[in-house]
């Protein structure tokens, strides 16, 4: 019987439940069968030239030859190789449980160096002595080699040549290993794997990098990059998209993939598979580690980048190995633009998401005929979190006013396993067709969707083809409709003002509060403000003043006539307990503007003939968000829309900041249809009529 991916799950699955239920806890399944997986996958490559491989190795080892990776690899065929005497099926039985971890071991160490850090990643090593002392590794062995189901991506051939079991491919594979983590972390609540990419939303991704390019493409080289790389499912569909492609166009294509991945076991499936695709450069160019904090690529430039990153995660840990959030300098993060040497684009430290966008701008090729072409995957809080001056709409203003955002793509809720929130695919280039410059594409995809028959963790619909090739129709159109917009970059734009009123104060300074204030200065250990202020009443025997200013300034001349310091602390001791709130008393003035022209609706202003500043009245300061594209600017709006209202106002220009954020809802907001009068009238008549009597029933009773 041949298996599908969904019988080979549960295969595998199976294996996990028949050999490991009494001595592992469920969650603790995948540290055993995602390495053994991996294990029986390349050691069903190398059973066809294991004899070449010994044999090679018995050569190079009488020649005194050091250096035996290169041949050894040509002597399996492949860009890893075993050396050990054994195949795994040679394991299968042993008398003595001892002298198969001996044997199993043996057959470890003999894998080639490339292949033992995938080993390590896994920590897999670590679990031998358990399955060992337990008595289980002979079982678990047996379960993976069973002729019933083939790991390999070549097919199993039978006597007269003839395909018994196909070949798993990577992609099919990719699947696999990710089905398996998913089930694993569902047995133990925790989550899938960060954010493992559904194939269906991986395909659309690929059409919208390739699709609007594909008669550009030639006979060349091109890079492929995901910098959140997973188990590389990503960067496998990418592969084989582009190869298509081409060979629809008739060009002959290379194309190189390059990944990098902090979690350690989704690297070390992603390395296994490139090494399966025979090429061990690709397999080198996979990095472990942080690509935030540690970018394993960061001098490369790449044609296609596609990338999921991690959503609402805490980047803290980056941040630290940065330098601290304050302190960071990375170029890819804080760089030059807008006038500013160090235009800062860090988000918040409970969401580094847009620094995966920003890692892979950073590495756009500018000097080629297509450029770059991005698609990434964000939560809805990359549309809109962040104040304008603030990282997150920093980063959107500098996509958007360098012209790389080129459409985002809202995806229907419950598409991943593991979340049920909205998502959106992002696509930005810097080599944008002349129809699309200055402007972005929005289509909203939600209701495009096809439901599952049976639910894979929250993701309960699917993208089929033919709705793929509907968004995608959406997006090469590039026209607007009921789910497609388009808009000027501006449109997205908006200044945020800070406007700013006068503070107006009268002061009470009657017997009462004076003596009140008394005590109030003891307490504060000041009492010379009580004498001050007790000598300026016995002085002008005034109760108040029509402006805090004018008192003000005779408590500061009886300090200077008794030689006395005037210091912010008592100034502020005083007013707090004379000064009173009145919007009919005269601006107060901060200072004298010895130097300028009367500009009142940036706070300078003539008053007798002199040019002034006024203290501001923090409590009435407000904010504005203008949009970049308003008639006028700034000044139109805040002449139209502010000074009408509160014709004392102005603005502080110094506190003007460039905001940008998208909002969906706005642009594709459906109004719901009211229900009419004679409806709602119905249905109260027949609410009475249900209840009619039941008060008296119950009352009754």
């Amino acid at each position: 019987m041949v298996m599908n991916q969904n019988q080979i799950v549960s295969f595998i699955w199976g294996i996990a439940d028949d050999c490991l239920r009494d001595v592992y806890v469920r969650g603790k399944y995948r540290d055993v069968i995602l390495p053994m997986t991996v294990i029986r996958r390349l050691d069903a490559v190398l059973e066809e030239t294991k004899d070449e491989v010994l044999a090679m190795k018995k050569m190079l080892d009488e020649a005194g030859i050091l250096e035996q990776t290169s041949a050894l690899c040509n002597a399996s065929g492949e860009a890893f190789y075993n050396c050990s005497p054994f195949i795994l099926k040679d394991l299968r039985s042993r008398a003595k449980a001892q002298q198969l971890k001996a044997d199993f071991i043996a057959y470890l160490d003999g894998f080639s160096p490339n292949v033992q850090e995938i080993l390590e990643k896994f920590k897999f090593r670590n679990q031998i002595d358990t399955m060992t002392y337990a008595g289980i590794l002979g079982a678990v062995i047996e379960k993976f080699v069973d002729s019933r189901f083939n790991l390999s991506p070549k097919p199993v051939l039978d006597d007269k040549g003839e395909v018994e079991l196909p070949g798993l491919d990577n992609h099919t594979m990719g699947v696999i290993f990710e089905e398996l983590i998913r089930r694993f972390n569902e047995e133990n609540n925790e989550e899938a794997g960060e954010h493992f990419t559904p194939r269906d939303v991986i395909e659309l991704m690929a059409d919208l990098i390739f699709m609007s390019i594909k008669d550009k493409i030639t006979d060349s080289t091109y890079l492929c990059y995901d910098g959140a790389c997973g188990t590389g499912g990503m960067l496998t569909i990418a592969d084989e998209r582009l190869k298509v492609l081409a060979r629809e166009n008739n060009k002959n294509v290379s194309i190189h993939l390059f990944g990098q991945e902090i979690n350690p076991e989704t690297y070390a499936i992603a390395k296994a598979d490139l090494l399966l695709k025979g090429d061990g450069k690709a397999a080198d160019n996979i990095v472990y580690g942080s690509t935030l904090s540690n970018d394993g690529h960061a001098t490369t430039e790449f044609d296609f980048m596609l990338s999921n990153p991690p959503y609402g995660k805490s980047w803290k840990t980056d941040a630290e190995r940065l330098g601290g959030k304050k302190d960071i300098t990375d170029p890819r993060f804080v760089l030059n633009f807008a006038g500013d040497p160090e235009f800062n684009m860090i988000p918040r430290v409970s969401d580094g998401q847009m620094l995966f966008l920003a890692n892979n701008i950073s590495k756009m090729k500018h000097n080629t005929e297509l450029g770059s072409r991005i698609a990434e995957v964000h939560n809805g809080s990359s549309l809109f979190t962040g104040d304008a001056g603030q990282g997150e709409s920093n980063f959107r203003r500098y996509m958007i006013e360098s012209d790389y955002l080129e459409a985002i793509i809202a995806l229907p809720e419950n598409m991943f396993y593991n979340t049920g929130i909205a998502t959106y695919i992002w696509v930005l280039t810097n080599r944008k067709e002349s129809r699309r410059k200055g402007k972005v594409q929005l289509i909203d995809a939600t209701n495009l969707k096809s439901p599952l028959r049976k639910n894979l963790g929250n993701k309960n619909c699917q993208l089929t083809e033919d709705i793929r090739q509907q968004i995608m129709e959406l997006y090469l159109n590039f026209e607007e409709n009921e789910y497609s917009k388009i808009f000027d970059n501006q449109e997205f734009g908006y200044w945020k003002i800070t406007v700013e009123r006068p503070l107006r104060r009268k002061a009470e300074v009657n017997r009462v509060k004076i003596d009140e204030f008394k005590q109030i200065a003891e307490e504060a250990k000041d009492g010379i403000a009580w004498e001050l202020v007790q000598e300026v009443y016995a002085e002008n025997m005034k109760d108040s003043y029509d402006t805090y200013m004018e008192f003000e300034e005779k408590v500061a001349k009886a300090t200077k006539k008794k030689n006395h310091k005037f210091p912010a602390k008592r100034k502020r001791l005083i007013a707090e307990h004379f000064a009173v709130k009145d919007e009919n008393a005269r601006p107060e003035i901060k200072k004298e503007i010895k130097k300028g022209k009367e500009n009142p609706l940036y706070g300078s202003f003539l008053v007798n003939d002199k040019i002034v500043e006024y203290e501001v009245d923090t409590e009435l300061r407000d904010t504005e968000q203008i949009p970049l594209g308003y008639p006028g600017g700034i000044e139109g709006f805040f002449k139209e829309e502010v000074l009408p209202y509160t014709p004392d106002a102005w603005i502080d220009d110094s506190k003007t900041q460039i905001g940008y954020e998208i909002s969906f809802t706005k642009y594709f907001y459906k109004p719901v249809k009211l229900r009419s009068i004679e409806e709602i009238v119905a249905d109260i008549e027949a609410i009475e009529e249900e209840t009619d009597g039941l008060l008296n029933e119950i009352i009754g009773g």
